[in-house]
């Protein structure tokens, strides 16, 4: 992948997991949040695989609803029940991988983000791990083929492996790191307790895209701008990261955002607009 001289634009999209987190309570569709984020204000979308709906393995029609709304596809993100980390579902979540990858395809520029490594069972921290980099590696793989990036969503939800700079630490350094992106994610570093310009630094090289949101002292979700994330200088940071591609995704999950949704984005966005984006 070739580096560039000049960073590039900023541009703003919105993650649906604001929607998807309200879990039983969130009855639209995928055409619902199309509409919403595009109200809001952006220009890109990251659709997770659990909101995508009828619009699962039918990249074309897709890619109709998108222009309907002038939205662009930043990223596919994917999970699974597995965590990435049980070796009897290697298999299977790899499979899963390779349609993501081939969904994606259909969007120039799109990437397949893959969740958080999570420890779903007993066992050594060690071998989850290798595990864990045994799917990203192994996707990516199959990304390179098909032209589309692979980028790795650390987190710091419940039972994560990726939490603290450590964490992070074991896990790059088991990676590809020519072909297994990095989305990092404002929140969940600082939640993690890590020295959020420091981790950027250090792993500017993988960086592909940006999660933005906020949080407190005490980790608790904030409103973009309410919270004691630096936002001016994680943006001046991911920008001069050579891979970075100018998305900048802004994904909620306050209590604000619980009561909601569509107005919290869009909130958001006007919070972005003060920096220019």
């Amino acid at each position: 992948m070739n580096t560039r001289e000049t960073p590039a634009p900023l541009k703003a999209g919105c993650q649906t997991f604001t929607w998807e987190m309200l879990g039983d309570a969130w009855k639209g569709t995928a055409d619902d949040l199309l509409s919403a984020i595009a109200a809001g204000g952006y220009t890109g979308i990251e659709i997770t695989d659990t909101m995508i709906g009828n619009y699962a393995g039918k990249p074309d029609a897709f890619a109709k609803a998108l222009s309907r709304n002038n939205l662009t596809l930043v990223a596919y993100a994917c999970g699974s029940d597995s965590g990435f980390t049980e070796e009897a579902d290697l298999a299977a979540d790899l499979r899963m991988a390779e349609q993501a990858v081939s969904f994606a395809a259909s969007f120039p520029g799109a990437l397949v983000s893959f969740g958080s490594a999570t420890i779903m069972s007993d066992g050594p921290r060690s071998q989850k791990f290798e595990l864990a980099a045994r799917f990203y590696n192994g996707a990516a793989e199959r990304g390179a083929r098909a032209g589309v990036q692979v980028a790795v969503h650390p987190s710091s939800h419940h039972n994560t492996l990726l939490f603290t700079r450590a964490d992070y630490d074991q896990m790059f350094a088991l990676l590809d790191p020519a072909q297994v992106g990095w989305v990092p994610d404002t929140g969940h570093i600082l939640r993690g307790g890590q020295d959020i310009l420091d981790t950027l630094t250090t792993y500017r090289d993988r960086i592909r895209y940006l999660h933005l949101k906020d949080v407190d002292a005490a980790g608790k979700w904030q409103m973009l701008g309410a919270g004691t994330c630096d936002t001016r200088a994680v943006i001046d940071a991911v920008r001069a990261a050579p891979h970075f591609n100018g998305w900048l995704v802004l994904e909620e999950e306050s209590d604000e955002a619980g009561r909601d949704p569509a107005a919290a984005v869009a909130k958001n966005r006007e919070t972005l607009r003060r920096f220019g984006v």
